[in-house]
């Protein structure tokens, strides 16, 4: 008899699963949870939940091809999502009005498998959604989310879950809610939207464990708590034309190996606030924290034209991963008195080394390059670029802690079109290049701690 029963269970849970995305809880820790852009305590998954193990509920529930226009659908309900599209159909919908309250201790349920998003786009459905507006004010609610299946685990493929949307504007304030969200190997393509957030861990654009590919072109995005960025990546993110604005925490921060790429788009952050095991203040964080929620290797970040402001703290920070920054014709702002432009360094993570590559591509740059006794950076300057600045190796954290008293392992390429002007003394490993590029400005470049001869 108890076998029969647990037939008939398995059998239940299966039809369940079709219909709505499975029934259960999702239990375990996560190690990641004191991370910028994650929820900073409890109710975490990890690795060993899946989607399998939720029981999603929805008001609505789209388990068909289907085609709507001007439509209400809200929840008000804890862990009920106002809107669920659960099909390997095409769904499209325009001008929908959604709201949802109603607070989520899933924790990573919600962060990893959409549980309690006000919309959730699963099961391989390609949806488009056009115009309308979308407004969460509950804690774990993301806006919209596009989860594609793969159970959250790095480097698998998802499902085609694909979620493509236009001109509607999107407000969160909970916390852990981001405006569109991205896991499980989703797609997410977005067209001039208008998103806001205000919640603790609620980037404007993000993703989470299984990444995706996620595309934005046009609109604003907005995110003012703690530890938001207006993006968060763990997956393979392209922004084009975009406003980004981040008023207290990283403009932009990539976990593990991931990417970010932006042309063309204005982007400011005032970072004020560290978030979970930061010990720095910074615009640009690249990092490992080694969760689990992202493979470790190589990140990138990749920025063309536009303009980057940096109101407070170092313009761009890596640590505990290996980080290629490529910067071409980009205006960069350095409002903060200390004027670092990049730190690589020890921070509040471990397990693996600071290494960043910085290529400048018909650049200017300007300010401090911090590179830790235990850290490497490798420096290009090229068609065109120029620097203003040095690089040294006294590194003392925002909490007063002294990281490093000597430089690390510094390489420097500058090409005949291409000028390096001292700001102060300065010791490296490698010089490749002409050495008239370097401005001497009073101050002397050692290499292997001889003085570099042949400077301007």
């Amino acid at each position: 008899m108890k076998k029969i029963i647990a037939i008939l269970t398995a059998v239940l849970m299966v039809l369940s699963l079709a219909a709505c995305g499975g029934t259960g809880t999702n239990t375990g820790t996560n190690n990641g949870q004191n991370m910028p852009g994650k929820p900073p305590s409890g109710g975490h998954g990890g690795p060993g939940g899946s989607s399998a193990d939720i029981d999603y509920k929805g008001t609505v529930v789209i388990t068909a091809a289907d085609s709507r226009s001007g439509e209400t659908y809200a929840s008000t309900a804890s862990d009920e999502s106002a809107l669920i599209i659960n099909t390997a159909d095409a769904v499209t919908l325009e001008n929908m009005t959604v709201t949802k309250t109603g607070d989520s201790d899933g924790g990573d349920s919600c962060n990893f498998y959409g549980l309690n998003a006000a919309v959730l786009a699963m099961g391989g459905t390609t949806v488009t959604i056009t115009g309308g507006t979308v407004e969460s004010s509950a804690n774990g609610a993301n806006g919209i989310f596009s989860y594609g299946g793969n159970g959250g685990q790095n480097g698998a493929s998802g499902d085609g879950t694909t979620v493509i949307v236009k001109n509607v504007t999107i407000v969160t304030t909970g916390s852990g809610s981001g405006g569109i969200m991205t896991t499980g190997g989703g797609v997410m393509k977005a067209y001039d939207l208008n998103v806001t957030t205000s919640g603790q861990s609620s980037a404007a654009i993000r993703t989470d464990r299984g990444g995706g590919t996620v595309y934005v072109e046009g609109g604003t995005f907005t995110s003012n708590g703690l530890g938001s960025p207006a993006i968060y990546s763990t997956a393979e993110i392209t922004v084009v034309g975009a406003e980004l604005n981040s008023n207290l925490s990283e403009g932009v921060c990539i976990e593990g190996k991931n990417s970010i790429t932006l042309t063309n788009c204005v982007l400011t952050a005032k970072n004020t606030q560290m978030n979970g095991n930061a010990t720095f203040v910074d615009t640009i964080m690249i990092y490992q924290s080694m969760s689990g929620d992202a493979d470790s290797g190589t990140s990138a970040f990749t920025m063309t034209g536009g303009s980057l402001t940096s109101k407070n703290g170092h313009v761009f920070h890596v640590t505990n991963t290996n980080a290629v920054i490529t910067l071409e014709n980009v205006t960069i702002v350095n409002e903060d008195a200390e004027g670092i432009l990049l730190s690589v360094c020890d921070d509040g993570w471990s397990g693996a080394a600071n290494i960043a590559s910085l290529k400048a591509v018909n650049q200017t740059l300007a300010g401090r390059i911090l590179v830790g006794s235990n850290s490497t950076l490798t420096l290009s300057l090229t068609n065109g670029s120029s620097f203003v600045g040095m690089i040294d190796g006294n590194i003392t954290n925002a909490k007063g802690a002294v990281i490093s008293t000597s430089v690390g392992a510094v390489s420097v390429t500058i090409d005949a079109g291409s000028t390096w002007t001292l700001t102060g003394d300065t010791y490296i490993t490698e010089f490749n290049g002409d050495a008239s590029s370097i401005i001497s400005n009073g101050y002397t470049l050692y290499v292997n701690g001889v003085a570099l001869t042949g400077t301007n």
